[in-house]
Parts: structure tokens; C-alpha cells; sequence
């Protein structure tokens, strides 16, 4: 696509990636077959060719505005459309540029900006958020609809964790609403990697990874967490106490694994960074590469497995927890279209909550089509996004596998 950046948007950090990947697409529109909001809404705009558009619009000098960013806000960044491309359009990272240069021309009605901060100050939090979530739970009844239909749902305590014994360590992101919304995943985690042989060294510091503040267009405040992490993680990775760094939730290792591309022009933390997302691991990485007919698990259940996008579009491993569900004898059912999203996306389902419940509402008719009892899958934000549907039961298909051993 040939384009021209004005002088101004020239002066931006990432001016020449955003030129690069604005001429790496050829318009050729096969990313819209795939994109969830343009099958929604149908508008050209509301898919990654429009939104590409959009984007190189302003970067070439014309007026941002209101209804430009509302198009950006109403992306999913699924990934589905990178899945799709024939060029290879690096279209999410595009998208960050966009976003950014858009937050700086349109100011925010005021309404949408405490939301957002306010979600940048709760979410985070996992004491805080806990304990709101626990009052909220207890004055359901008393809330509007739309409220309380968002209202997240505690999931039982963590049972207790192997110390660590083997040779063989692990970093294990402790993450944040994860924390408080499904404590024991992480704790079912640590156990079954301590039947095959590994530990997990605990670092309680490494919180959130940044990501929440990155995608809802607070930048810096997002860098600034994945440096705090980087630092709380460093020690041990430069003594080489541990092997791999694992992530439960698979947002948070999509935006760790990319730690490297962002902090890349930080001359401090580009080669931390670097070494961070070499090391990064979706916990099913892991698992699959371990002789797990050692464990003897017996997986009687009848599962549908959601694949999140943000594990089979940004981390390329579609397909690999029901490979691992299958060697464990899970019975796993078909689940047509698979590639595309539940609508959770982060805090989407709170910012765009019409979008995102009809695409819960397809994705649950979709996964429900061959009658499970269990949904399993691999990202908090969407364990929590399906389950708040209040029909079949969503849990991490780690703890599924910890049952069964």
C-alpha cells in the first residue's frame, strides 16, 4: 500500500515500523472473512482493512476524530485477521500505533476516562479487586442487569503448593485477576509440574505484566509494569536458577513474548527484555514436550476446548492443548469455528459490552453444540467471560488435568 507520513506522525517512535507494515498490505480484504466485529456489524470499518485505512489516514496528516477511534476501540485485537493475512501484516502492532496517536489527538468524554482509569487501578490490584468483587457479589441482587450480568464469579481457594525439590525450576506469573478469580490455577499448575519433575520458584513481586494498561492505550503505564517484572524476575534468570518462565493465562504470554519488540528501543531493558520473551512459555509449551503417560491421568470427562485467541493467533499454538488433553484421555468434542473470539479481549467485554455479550452468546452456542459438561480453556479473561454466560461450566483445563491424576 503506498504511503506518505506526515512530518508529524514522522516524529513518532514507531513512525518507520507503522510505514513498514502500512506498505506490507496489499488491501486484498481476506482479513475481513475472519474478523468478528466486521461479521457483526458488516461495516467496512469495523474490520482490519478499514481499520488500516483509518489508521494511515491520520498518520498522513488528515483529522483524527471521534468516530476514527471509536472503529479502533471496537477492536477486538483477536489476531484472527494476522492468522488470515497472505502478506503477513503485522497488523496488531499497527494497531498500537494507531491507538497511541489517537489517544493523544481525541480527548475522552469524561465518562469513558474514569472507566478506564478506573479499571487501570482495580484490575491490578488482586487484594482490592477481591475485595470489591466480594461486595459486588453480595449486593447482586440489588444491581441493574447489565451490572450484575459483569459482575465476576469467585472461584473456590487454592489448595496448597508443592515446595519446591528438583532440580528443574520455573518461574510461574502470579498474575493479577487470575489471583483472585481462579487462585488455584496456578496452584494446579505447581502440581502436576512437580509429578514430572519440576518446581516452581515463587516470585510474588512479578504481578501484573503490563499488559491491561498497554491495550487500554495507557502505553508507558504498560512498559513501566513489564519493567517492574522484568526487574522482579532478573536475578534469577541471570544466575540461570530457572528454565522457563510459564504463563497459565495466555494473554499475559502473548504480551510477555513480546516483551523483546516493545522494550526494544530501551537501551536499559532491551536485552532483559529480549531474554525474558526467549524464555516465556505458555504453560501447554510445557507440558506437551513431557512424558506424560507418567502421569496416569484418567480424563473421563467430555470436554469442548476454547482455544483463546491470544493462544492460537498471537502465540501460534492452536491445537496444542487438545493434543495434550487427548494423550491424558479426554474425551474432547467439535467445536465449528473454533478460530473465532468469545468476545472477552481484555477489559472488552466491560468497554464494549454489546459486542462482546453476542459474541459470547455465539461462542457458547458453538462450544455447547456438542454437548460437553466442562468447557476448558486457557486465558482467565475468558474462562471468566464465558462463565459469567451462567450455562456449562468454564474451567482451566490445567485443573481438569490435576483432577484427573
Amino acid at each position: 500500500m503506498q504511503t506518505n507520513l506526515s512530518d508529524r506522525a514522522r516524529q513518532l517512535p514507531r513512525a518507520e515500523e507503522a510505514e513498514r507494515i502500512l506498505r506490507s498490505c496489499v488491501h486484498c480484504g481476506f482479513c475481513n472473512a475472519t474478523c468478528p466485529t466486521y461479521q457483526l456489524l458488516g461495516d467496512e470499518l469495523d474490520g482490519p482493512r478499514g481499520r488500516i485505512y483509518l489508521i494511515k489516514q491520520v498518520l498522513e496528516g488528515q483529522p483524527a476524530t471521534a468516530a476514527t477511534q471509536l472503529h479502533l476501540d471496537r477492536c477486538l485485537s483477536c489476531r484472527n485477521c494476522e492468522t488470515t493475512c497472505p502478506s503477513g501484516v503485522d497488523y496488531h502492532n499497527l494497531l498500537d500505533i494507531g491507538r497511541a496517536a489517537m489517544e493523544s489527538a481525541v480527548p475522552r468524554p469524561l465518562g469513558q476516562r474514569l472507566l478506564r482509569s478506573g479499571l487501570r487501578a482495580l484490575l491490578p490490584n488482586p487484594t482490592l479487586f477481591k475485595s470489591l468483587s466480594r461486595l459486588g457479589q453480595a449486593l447482586r441482587p440489588l444491581l441493574p442487569e447489565r451490572v450484575h450480568d459483569e459482575l465476576p464469579v469467585l472461584i473456590m481457594a487454592a489448595k496448597p503448593r508443592p515446595a519446591p525439590r528438583h532440580a528443574r525450576r520455573v518461574l510461574l506469573l502470579e498474575g493479577c485477576v487470575q489471583a483472585a478469580l481462579s487462585p488455584n490455577t496456578n496452584a494446579a499448575t505447581a502440581r502436576v509440574l512437580d509429578r514430572l519433575g519440576i518446581s516452581v520458584t515463587p516470585v510474588r513481586e512479578a504481578g501484573c505484566c503490563g499488559a491491561l494498561d498497554y491495550h487500554l492505550n495507557a502505553q508507558q503505564a504498560g512498559l513501566d509494569r513489564a519493567r517492574r517484572t522484568i526487574d522482579a524476575w532478573w536475578p534469577l534468570i541471570e544466575s540461570s536458577a530457572v528454565e522457563a518462565i510459564i504463563q497459565t493465562a495466555s494473554g499475559c504470554g502473548a504480551f510477555i513474548k513480546d516483551y523483546g519488540h516493545l522494550l526494544g528501543g530501551d537501551p536499559a531493558y532491551a536485552a532483559k527484555a529480549a531474554r525474558i520473551s526467549d524464555l516465556s512459555k505458555d504453560l501447554v509449551e510445557v507440558l506437551r514436550d513431557e512424558p506424560l503417560e507418567d502421569l496416569t491421568a484418567r480424563g473421563e470427562l467430555r470436554l469442548a476446548v476454547h482455544c483463546p485467541c491470544t493462544l492460537q493467533h498471537a502465540q501460534k499454538l492452536g491445537g496444542a492443548v487438545e493434543q495434550v488433553l487427548t494423550r491424558l484421555g479426554f474425551n474432547l468434542t467439535e467445536v465449528p469455528d473454533s478460530h473465532l473470539c468469545c468476545g472477552s479481549a481484555g477489559t472488552y467485554s466491560i468497554t464494549q459490552p454489546q459486542l462482546s455479550r453476542q459474541l459470547r452468546d455465539n461462542k457458547m452456542n458453538a462450544l455447547e453444540s456438542g454437548r460437553p459438561e466442562v468447557i476448558a480453556t486457557a486465558n482467565i479473561g475468558c474462562q471468566t467471560h464465558l462463565g459469567g454466560a451462567g450455562r456449562t461450566p468454564v474451567r482451566h483445563w490445567i485443573e481438569l488435568v490435576e483432577e484427573a491424576l
